[in-house]
């Protein structure tokens, strides 16, 4: 609780509240018809009908009231209130609240990679850092690079960051400690990625810099809408990189924690594959994967 002194004036009409601090750079001089919008301490002291003007600089709060009430019987109570509004906003603006971030860990498929999970969306679209030498333009790669050396690569999308780890440790030894760095990372407010984050719909264009053929394009689909969202909820993505058509083979990037994870080839043959084989027969009968 903020301690506040009562102070007589020379001008019966005006007390002056005065703080262990400053209050405000500069000085504000408020009265009825002013914009108290964002300055809570002064919508409470207006809400007192006798007080007709506020004035507020260097360490105090200067109350003028009309002859209709004496000091003796106010003071105690603007004083309480003055108080009160000085803890919730010292410095006697509204205080904006800090965006909470909510932070948790989920395993993927990949043991290597661990996948942290935000309330909030981090980005449209996704960012990959494969090394620490190319994490410049992307601080919260560089951040967690810079905090744990086991980091080997990081993958930002959407709402969640999933970081691959070496074989120096194991998750249960570092997973809380990385999941604090991030939440506290983005609370106070550090930058996530300075660059142009890719888009999910066929990022494989910015790969190869062309446009799908009508037959890949029917094979995107099948995979954006059967078997990408599965592969994201892993903390990883996948696209069609590269379609033979004598060989009826799809060529898939894999993204993020699918990057070099064990199960992504019994993954692509067990699942993928046969999804495509169920819904474009006459396209597909093999894939093969192409990590990111």
């Amino acid at each position: 609780m903020r301690t506040i002194l009562i102070e007589p004036t020379e001008n019966p009409k005006v007390m002056k509240f005065v703080a262990d601090y400053n209050l405000i750079p500069g000085s504000l001089e408020l009265d009825r018809s002013s914009d108290i919008s964002e300055i809570p301490l002064a919508q409470e002291l207006f809400n007192y009908p006798f007080v007709e003007r506020v004035f507020i600089t260097a360490n105090f709060v200067a109350v003028a009231k009309q002859d209709t009430v004496e000091w003796e019987h106010v003071a105690d109570s603007l004083k309480n209130v003055i108080e009160d509004e000085l803890l919730a906003n010292p410095r006697i603006y509204l205080q904006k609240r800090k965006e909470m971030y909510q932070i948790y860990a989920e395993m993927t498929p990949n043991p290597n990679a661990m996948k942290f999970v935000s309330n909030k969306l981090l980005m449209e679209g996704f960012v990959e850092v494969k090394s620490r030498e190319k994490a410049e333009g992307v601080p919260l790669a560089q951040a967690i690079f810079n905090e744990f050396d086991f980091a080997k690569e990081i993958f930002i999308s959407d709402n969640f960051v999933a970081v691959t780890r070496d074989d120096s440790v194991e998750w249960h030894q570092v997973m809380m400690a990385v999941r604090g760095f991030i939440a506290e990372y983005l609370q106070t407010g550090g930058e996530i990625s300075n660059l142009e984050p890719q888009k999910h719909e066929n990022p494989v264009e910015k790969i190869i810099n062309r446009d799908y053929t009508d037959d890949e394009q029917k094979i995107s689909d099948v995979l954006n809408e059967y078997v990408a969202p599965a592969v994201e909820n892993d903390g990883g993505k996948i696209s069609l990189m590269e379609y033979d058509q004598e060989s009826k083979t799809a060529k898939m990037l894999l993204q993020g924690a699918c990057s070099g994870c064990p199960s992504s080839t019994a993954t692509l043959k067990n699942g993928i594959e046969n999804i495509l084989k169920q819904f474009v027969p006459d396209l597909v009968e093999k894939v093969e994967a192409v990590n990111g």
